[in-house]
């Protein structure tokens, strides 16, 4: 039905901007435009805000990975000087878990809509092109008009053609969630974040894990050595990995999944699997949003073209987050990206987005923070490149925490000592990355770093060692 036959108030509601998508870039540019006392509202079809990123993604993975680590001690508490007797996970509990941080989070996301006078209207969103959306939800349809829009309606699993998912065999990040027994056995295409992140989760918790990756390497946007590092730490936690492998046939089998794998060198294996997880990369939701009705919005492959301020080429229509083309499909880009179109359309100043200032985080064992340069970019970009790299064997905290693998690397200019990039696998090295992202938003040097006293004994203590190392000069390795 066309949405004015449909609507149920001939009134027609003004806003200063109108937000379509309540993940954490959405309700984060809602809550920005609230402290610049713009009259906003957000539009959310999901029953309760904070998008994929909260219910089905960052979030959640994030408690089932920290439960793992948890559970790594009680699998080996002689490691630690302590006797546990017949540990036991129980994974409905912590799913529960999971569930009650979720539920939490969310419900303060609501507070913060009220706390900073922004409305909000259940239903979906659809553009109908002049400042004016259609929304549909549960009691119908309604027409609201705003003087600027935000389109922050995220992503979605993609899924290889043909398959669909289901809550039993084959899964996405979403089902995979919804889990209450480990399985004995779980296959996952796709090695990316999303795909070593399930993987860490679920060998941890007892299951056994094959990852297969159509690419030459697992984490192929992480710099190579970072992702050789992963590889080895997988094989030895006794993870499958293949890379430069393809899976076909896949079919269900009424008590699993079974699918032939493509190895590397040719050779075409049988595989039988209790659970299988798709994880090869997410599609923007943009396809029913209406764009055919705003034509100055410009479109590659789904995702949306912006100027630095986020503004589409449609005057007054912004997009951020994942939908976005040219920038990484992060929570915290969408977040950064909600700022500056909120700072654009209240008049304030703003400073783009710098793709070399995005920090990468992977929460696999070990842990991965990266930002700025890899060393084959550097190198391709015609830098004289020079390299500090420090092991955590080196690392007092390190020996403390009972993780030594890993490593700091970083990627330097030789003429001006410019840091060019910074990478980390190691214990909680999705943490250790902010020292790095500060620095080179700050422009520091390396000799900057070098020179900057790190605290003893501690992790972060190995971005130091790893500066110093850039002129053959580290302490302790």
């Amino acid at each position: 039905m066309h949405a004015e036959g449909a609507m149920l108030h001939s009134k027609i509601m003004a806003y200063d901007l109108v937000v379509i998508g309540s993940g954490p870039g959405g309700y984060s540019a809602a809550v920005r435009a609230g402290q610049y006392g713009l009259k906003t509202a957000i539009i959310e079809k999901a029953p309760k805000l904070g998008g994929t990123c909260l219910h089905v993604g960052c979030v959640p993975t994030k408690a089932l990975l920290h439960t793992a680590e948890v559970w790594d001690y009680f699998l080996h508490p002689a490691e630690q000087g302590l006797s546990c007797e017949n540990p036991q996970l129980n994974l409905p509990a912590v799913m529960k878990r999971k569930q009650d941080i979720v539920d939490k989070h969310a419900k303060g996301i609501t507070g913060l809509m009220r706390k900073n006078k922004v409305e909000v209207i259940a239903g979906y969103g659809t553009l109908l092109g002049g400042g004016r959306i259609n929304v549909q939800s549960a009691e119908g349809t309604r027409v609201i008009e705003s003087k600027a829009i935000l389109i922050a309606t995220g992503s979605e699993a993609r899924m290889i053609p043909g398959l669909e998912p289901d809550d039993e065999f084959i899964l996405t990040n979403v089902e995979i969630l919804k889990l209450q027994s480990v399985p004995k056995s779980l296959a996952i295409i796709g090695a990316g974040a999303v795909g070593t992140e399930f993987a860490s989760i679920f060998k941890r918790y007892g299951s056994q894990v094959t990852v297969l990756e159509m690419l030459p390497r697992l984490v192929p946007v992480e710099d190579e050595d970072v992702s050789k590092e992963l590889e080895r730490c997988f094989r030895k936690a006794g993870i499958r990995c293949e890379t430069g492998a393809k899976a076909s046939d896949i079919q269900r089998t009424g008590t699993g999944v079974s699918l032939n794998v493509t190895l590397a060198n040719g050779k075409v294996e049988p595989l039988l699997v209790d659970k299988l997880l798709i994880a090869v990369g997410r599609k923007p939701n943009t396809d029913k949003i209406g764009l055919e009705n705003v034509p100055g919005v410009q479109v590659d492959r789904g995702f949306i073209k912006v100027g630095p301020d986020q503004q589409t080429g449609e005057p007054g229509v912004y997009a951020i987050g994942d939908v976005v083309a040219g920038t990484p499909q992060l929570a915290h880009v969408a977040t950064a990206e909600g700022m500056i179109a909120v700072a654009a359309i209240a008049g304030k100043p703003f400073t783009p987005i710098n793709r070399n200032r995005i920090p990468g985080a992977t929460y696999t064992e070990p842990g991965i923070g990266s930002v700025g340069l890899t060393e084959a970019q550097a190198r391709q970009q015609g830098y004289d490149v020079k390299i500090g790299k420090f092991p955590f064997a080196g690392n007092s905290k390190a020996s403390i925490v009972g993780h030594h693998e890993g490593f700091v690397k970083i990627v330097s200019d030789a003429k001006y000592g410019e840091i060019l990039g910074v990478h980390i696998i190691g214990p909680h090295g999705y943490e250790l990355i902010a020292e790095a992202v500060a620095a080179m938003e700050a422009e520091a040097t390396v000799d900057t770093m070098i020179n900057t006293i790190h605290a003893h004994p501690t992790l972060y203590e190995a971005l130091g060692e790893a500066f110093n190392a850039v002129y053959g000069q580290a302490i302790n390795f």
